[in-house]
């Protein structure tokens, strides 16, 4: 029995190298097998499992002993024993693990001794891929028993996915460390990341192109793979971005609103880039026009620009291009043979006397040229050499005076880009705003912009051509030769650098918009999430001259108590004060909210010296001036003709000036953000980029804040998270149908509103316990037949009856018993409920 471990040793060799380990044996070195034969320790003893009968031709010959890549059985186990149990999973030997490893030891031994002769008969590939069965049968059940204990690596990051295969099959080999363990701790820094498949990253989309989406976008935004691959899911599977910044943040290593809104936009770009190739694919096939090397180039696309790029020769036009018909002149051949075999050519021989474009030698060298230039703009090779070159050189935008006549521009607005009439600087180092204020001038036809290249860069370019790319094959003729250099230089003239002035232009106007939207959407945030001043009797002012100060004052909870216009700045200011005085002292107002439009200083000086004065006294004054923009469009709405019928748009513009001190989030969000004014330039961009950040910046806001579900509008409620206006329309009838809402899970009797909606909008929606057990007292004193739809069972829940229902509703429990739930006042989501209810019970426990 001395020798039995020796043997083992010789038997787990060979089977490893034979079946498994075979692609990793080249990576295994004899320095790692050693550390881990060094690191390894004897199991604990276990009870013996009984002993088979073996049989003398399936026992192992006697063999010299192997140093390298050996593994220890138990002492008592016999040569059957032994192949059997490296048929399956080995465990590992761990003292945490000892319990898994009896478990898993009785089930491996009654399988493999019952599957041994069937093993006999069958060939090699059969016998692996019943082991490989084994092992993952083996492995589930160890992933069951060993629950957090698990060492399956995450595949959220793409950079261990070819590392997480090899783990997975060394793990029951080897006593190595955890793969968790090496994942770097700034991916998870709140724990472990979620678990997904081993093809995690492997995303399909609509439009499959030569790049990898989760590569390109992860390239562009500098963010970690596993991450691009977690947000593209995530989107996929119709989640808003307050969803996944509170819910889902350790899917997306804590991200903030900003980053993954960026992420979002370049996502939809790559996509839209995808989907115009296909389109634009399509075409070309249908024309009859597609090669192999066109569409591996369409394939390879990555923005716009490369896209019209590769695709412009193929565009259908009324007048083709100077290249094109040379081409179809027949000169394309002379243009090849002039860098294949230059010296093979006679440009003669195509002279046709009759035929115009060539009827004269200098006609030929014109289109040989015009054929050259157009091969040369359209390389690869060529065009990455000279953005690689520009990178490093000089090159300046410029802006000056354009020569227009004075009728057609007006003085005032020329006078507002005196800084850009003679204006340069370097592209990296211009400013964001520099750039959209001198395409302002360029679209209104005051400025005119160029891009400036050194000639430096011409020159390098075409030496690196004649040299390297564009080099004959063989010896040119002088003349030959004079055509390749001005076709070097008509190429760069008027095809490449036209082509890099657009795409410095593009990318520079790209760039500022972004940042441009981006600044907008700070301030409004900032703007939104401004302090509110509750519990105030309010007095709002909108100042103004000819037509008065408009008064409006409003209770604590919003309502209107009086409106009023005041004449404070023509002679009647005396007079006037006695009246203010009046209504402040009438409905205990001590705040005056001042907006910061027309006479607002004049306002303000006239409030600031009656307090002075102590004018209002017993009342303890005080002001303060709030931005008003925004409220003129506001009082003029629909909605606020809907909030406030029948009062004056001018006294409407008051109201809304003090429910922004009042509540700053619940009145700017019925304002459309681009007339709140807090960006630059907002008419110059991208309105649809413009409308969709700010409209997800007053969804981020609003999310985040939480709403009542039982007193909030339906103006603010449809910018919760997962909600229209369409569902926020079908939660407010229902509640002012069925009364308040008990706890969130009535949310899903809302028509229109579905487990996906629910998912996005619960955790944002509050439910206030003080309202509803003021409601539910209520309630306890009226009849039961005054009651509609709502019925109180007792102090701790609330019964619900359907009076009306439908035949396919009749077969549910129509008494159900709806309890108030504490945690539907919190920012705590309805799937984290048990988790929540059990962390609670452990703490009472505790204490």
């Amino acid at each position: 029995m001395s020798s039995l471990p020796r043997r083992a040793k010789v038997k787990v060799q060979t089977v490893v190298s034979k079946d498994e380990f075979s692609s990793l044996s080249e990576l295994s070195s004899a320095s790692e097998d050693d550390k881990e034969d060094s690191a390894w320790e004897p199991q604990k003893k276990v009870p013996r499992s009984r002993k088979l009968p073996v049989s003398k031709e399936s026992k192992p010959k006697r063999a010299p002993r192997v140093k390298k890549n050996t593994l220890r059985t138990k002492d008592g186990s016999e040569g059957v024993a032994v192949k059997e149990e490296l048929n399956s999973s080995v465990p590992i030997a761990d003292v945490d693990m000892e319990d898994r490893k009896n478990k898993l030891e009785t089930v491996q031994t009654l399988k493999t001794a019952k599957m041994k002769r069937k093993n006999s008969a069958q060939s090699p590939s059969a016998r692996r891929t019943k082991k490989l069965k084994a092992d993952e049968e083996t492995n589930k059940a160890s992933s069951l028993e060993s629950g957090s204990n698990s060492t399956e690596t995450p595949s959220t990051s793409a950079t261990w996915e070819g590392g997480c295969k090899k783990e997975e099959s060394e793990d029951d080999f080897t006593c190595s460390q955890s793969p968790l363990k090496k994942v770097k701790t700034e991916m998870c820094p709140q724990g472990q990341p979620v678990r997904f498949p081993a093809n995690a990253n492997n995303i399909k989309e609509e439009v499959e192109m030569n790049w990898d989406i989760v590569q390109v976008l992860s390239e562009r935004t500098d963010i970690e793979l596993w991450v691009c691959a977690n947000i593209i899911r995530l989107f996929n599977d119709d989640n808003t971005i307050p969803f996944i910044i509170r819910y889902r943040k350790e899917l997306i290593n804590n991200l903030d609103a900003d980053s993954l809104r960026e992420v979002q936009q370049t996502l939809e770009e790559l996509r839209a880039v995808a989907k115009k190739a296909y389109n634009t694919i399509q075409k070309i096939k249908k024309e009859g026009k597609m090669s192999e090397c066109l569409l591996k180039a369409l394939l390879n696309c990555k923005t716009f620009e490369e896209l019209e790029h590769v695709s412009a020769p193929y565009k259908t036009g009324s007048k083709g291009t100077k290249a094109q018909r040379a081409k179809q002149l027949g000169l394309e051949g002379a243009a090849r043979t002039l860098l294949e075999n230059p010296g093979d050519l006679n440009l003669l021989s195509y002279i046709r006397p009759n035929v115009k474009g060539l009827s004269a030698l200098q006609d030929i060298e014109t289109g040989v040229q015009h054929i050259l230039a157009d091969m040369i703009a359209k390389d690869k090779d060529t065009l990455d050499f000279i953005r690689k070159l520009c990178q490093n050189r000089y090159i300046c935008i410029q802006s000056s005076l354009a020569k227009v006549s004075s009728k057609k521009v007006n003085e005032k607005d020329v006078d507002k880009f005196l800084l850009y009439q003679n204006f340069s600087c370097n592209i990296r180092n211009i400013q964001h705003h520099q750039i959209l204020a001198i395409n302002r001038g360029e679209n209104l036809k005051i400025l005119t912009v160029k891009v400036n290249i050194s000639d430096g860069v011409k020159n390098e370019f075409c030496r690196w051509c004649i040299q390297n790319r564009w080099r004959p094959r063989g010896f040119a003729r002088p003349e030959l030769m004079k055509i390749l250099y001005n076709s070097l230089d008509d190429s760069f003239k008027r095809l490449i650098y036209p082509l890099l002035c657009r795409e410095f232009r593009a990318k520079l106007t790209s760039d500022a918009e972004k940042e441009s939207v981006m600044m907008f959407g700070r301030n409004l945030r900032q703007l939104l999430l401004t302090s509110p001043v509750p519990g105030r009797t309010l007095m709002g002012v909108d100042p103004g001259y000819k037509h008065g100060c408009k008064l409006a004052i409003i209770s604590p909870t919003s309502q209107i108590l009086h409106t009023d216009v005041v004449y404070l700045h023509c002679g009647q200011g005396f007079r006037e004060a006695e009246k203010i005085k009046r209504l402040l002292l009438n409905f205990n107002c001590s705040t005056v909210v001042i907006g910061n439009g027309t006479a607002c200083r004049e306002t303000e000086a006239y409030f600031a010296d009656l307090i002075m004065k102590n004018y209002f006294a017993p009342l303890d004054i005080v002001y303060c001036i709030v931005s008003e923009a925004g409220a003129s469009v506001y009082s003029v709405s629909p909605e606020a003709n809907k909030e406030m019928p029948g009062l004056d748009p001018n006294l409407r513009s008051a109201v809304s000036i003090a429910r922004r001190v009042q509540d700053p989030l619940a009145e700017l969000v019925k304002i459309e953000p681009k007339h709140i004014g807090v960006g630059m330039y907002q008419h110059d961009v991208s309105q649809t980029l413009l409308k969709a950040t700010l409209d997800s910046v007053v969804e981020e806001c609003v999310s985040f804040v939480g709403v009542d579900i039982n007193i909030c509008s339906e103006v603010l409620l449809r910018h919760i998270a997962g909600l229209n206006a369409n569902r926020a329309k079908n939660i407010i009838e229902w509640r002012e149908k069925n009364g308040p809402f008990i706890n969130r899970e009535q949310l899903k009797k809302v028509k229109g509103l579905g487990p996906k909606s629910f998912q996005q909008c619960a955790g944002f929606i509050r439910v206030n316990q003080d309202y509803i057990r003021t409601f539910c007292s209520r309630q306890q004193t009226e009849s039961a037949g005054e009651m509609q739809g709502v019925a109180v069972a007792s102090s701790a829940g609330v019964e619900v009856t359907n009076e009306k229902q439908g035949k396919k509703k009749s077969k549910t429990a129509v008494n159900a018993v709806l309890k108030p739930n504490p945690l539907d006042q919190t920012c705590i989501h309805p799937e984290s409920y048990d988790i929540a209810m059990r962390n609670c019970h452990i703490v009472s426990m505790c204490e």
